[in-house]
């Protein structure tokens, strides 16, 4: 299995959020994969925020992850962004791999999650996970 494309989901409301979004998009790029990032997607218009700008927004986004190889999330533990959370179940409904990058490690965590992805890896990790041949890796930790 050789994965070339990557949809990154994340949240990026706050700077926390978009600091660690920059730090994943950095590696994965770094380490020559096609990335798509919502964030480097939205559409900035006089539309924003009208029914019409949430259709288009949406439609881009779905795209993006029907595009990718694989879905990438960068998981917050329970607390998740919902459209976060649709991207991967949507990854996962059409049998891409979902890796989940655990960002926040003392976090309560969903099983939901878990159940629906291929590995459970740190930051660090994004690093040195092989995209090749995809290894499974499961949570250990506490579930709700």
């Amino acid at each position: 299995m050789s994965l070339k494309k990557i949809y990154i989901a994340s949240p990026f409301f706050n700077s926390r959020e978009r600091e660690v979004l920059d730090r994943a998009e950095t590696i994965l790029k770094g380490r020559g994969f096609e990335v798509f990032s919502p964030r480097e997607h939205e559409i900035r218009d006089e539309t924003e925020g009208t029914s019409e700008w949430s259709r288009k927004t949406f439609l881009i986004d779905r795209e993006g992850i029907d595009w990718s190889d694989c879905l990438v999330m960068l998981y917050w533990g329970n607390y998740s962004d919902t459209g976060t959370a649709w991207e991967c179940g949507y990854a996962f409904a059409k049998g891409k791999p979902v890796i989940l990058v655990h960002v926040n490690d003392d976090a309560d965590s969903n099983l939901m999650m878990h159940c629906g992805c291929r590995a459970n890896i740190s930051l660090q990790n994004l690093k040195d996970y092989d995209f090749g041949t995809m290894p499974e890796s499961e949570y250990t930790g506490k579930m709700l």
